[in-house]
């Protein structure tokens, strides 16, 4: 059988990478390469229902081996890599029995992965490590994923001795630029719940996310010529600074960490006339996620007053939320996912997801979808790398899932 490595080797060197600025589906014609290789691998793995869609969502059907009536299990992964960093000829590196000290990425340029930088590599000493050149991206998210569930469905079918009910797999696009899910049909997949292989280090489980939306602030200003501007002038520059300002410092990214929230001002471009600035508002509590959104219409509210009513506007457009509240009442799913885990010798390493995940949006259409690790770490970047016990064992863990899934009772 072919080995998870080798799979993800030749996934890897596709270049699958989406754009932001793009508005066709996909937002890219180079995630169809990867998607037809899906495909034509699916069908000679002897699965069912094999096809992809006009959008580029793949997705089959392995079919179940028992009559036991259980409930329908899906697996997702996403096909593109992130716009934040070049997924164009990337050359991975296989590292053999890691030592613990620097991993020379690129003599040449002098490209160095290094404990000193991350200190999680200690962790790895021993094992086979696969990285970049230092040139690109490695493309484990969440081509490391695909590799994985591939690998997991050829061995299945390789021991039919291993009962397990029906098994739904999708492959998705754009999941970098958070349109992932807004063409997958929930009822075409036909899953009862799933789970997207898309997480970090070796046993996370994440069911919890941010809740998030997206605020565009537009300052509008009134240019007169500095030498006469007195009591005239209202630079729209510094009232947007005074906007910032009024946010509490210690409430953005590099100040928070687990379950704590953010506004994080991501764009701001500027005239005297006119400025706008965009944030992202996050936070786990749904209460809190709420009153962040209020406190930022009471800023602009203040600053109408004191600079006008057409001086500043404020847009906030929710994107997703917190997927625990569509988890909860199937937490049963989380426990499977546990036991797995811990049957294949992996500790479970649960955490809430800093950011968002196509999981929380497909809950959110009727299709429960906590994620599993994949076992990558430092993704978007250069410094990208991944273990390869860790995708071992991340396959193993999804053959158990299939296996435990078959036993539960579809009443549930």
């Amino acid at each position: 059988m072919e080995t998870v490595v080798d799979r993800f080797l030749r996934y890897v060197r596709i270049d699958t990478q989406s754009d932001e600025h793009s508005s066709s589906v996909p937002s890219t014609d180079k995630q169809w390469a990867l998607a037809r290789l899906l495909v034509q691998e699916l069908e000679t793995l002897g699965l069912e229902d094999v096809s992809v869609d006009d959008r580029c969502y793949v997705m089959a059907t392995l079919p179940a081996n028992t009559d036991r009536p259980a409930p329908v299990l899906g697996l997702i992964a996403h096909m593109d890599t992130s716009p934040d960093f070049s997924g164009t000829d990337v050359s991975p590196q296989i590292h053999r029995n890691y030592d613990g000290g620097e991993i020379i990425l690129n003599e040449k340029k002098q490209i160095v992965l290094s404990p000193a930088d991350f200190p999680e590599l200690l962790e790895y000493t021993g094992q086979d490590l696969i990285t970049t050149d230092g040139t690109t991206l490695l493309g484990a998210d969440d081509k490391a994923g695909v590799a994985e569930i591939m690998t997991a469905l050829a061995f299945l079918q390789e021991h039919p001795e291993i009962p397990y009910g029906t098994v739904k797999v999708a492959f998705t696009p754009d999941e970098e630029i958070g349109r992932g899910a807004d063409h997958f049909d929930v009822n075409k997949f036909g899953a009862d719940f799933a789970f997207t292989v898309d997480g970090g280090e070796l046993g996370e489980l994440e069911y919890e996310n941010f809740n998030a939306a997206l605020a565009t602030v537009t300052f509008t200003g009134r240019n007169v010529h500095p030498g006469t501007a007195k009591d005239k002038m209202i630079n729209s520059m510094h009232v947007a600074t005074e906007f910032n300002t009024l946010l509490p410092p210690h409430e953005r990214p590099e100040h928070t960490e687990g379950y704590e929230g953010f506004y994080h001002l991501i764009d701001m471009q500027g005239t005297v006339e006119r400025t706008v600035m965009r944030y992202l508002v996050r936070d786990h509590d749904r209460q809190r996620f709420e009153e962040r959104k209020k406190y930022l219409r009471q800023v602009a509210s203040l600053l109408r007053e004191k600079y006008g009513k057409k001086s500043v506007s404020l847009r906030i457009k929710d994107q997703y939320y917190n997927m625990k509240e569509k988890i909860g009442p199937v937490s049963y799913i989380i426990d499977l996912a546990r036991e797995a885990m811990e049957e294949c010798g992996v500790t479970p390493k649960v955490k809430p997801i800093r950011g968002g995940t196509d999981g929380a949006r497909l809950s959110y259409m009727g299709l429960p979808t906590p994620n599993l690790f994949t076992g990558g770490h430092n993704f978007h970047g250069r410094y990208e790398f991944i273990p390869v016990p860790s995708m071992e064992k991340a396959t193993e863990v999804i053959v158990k899932i299939v296996e435990k899934s078959g036993k539960i009772r579809k009443t549930l």
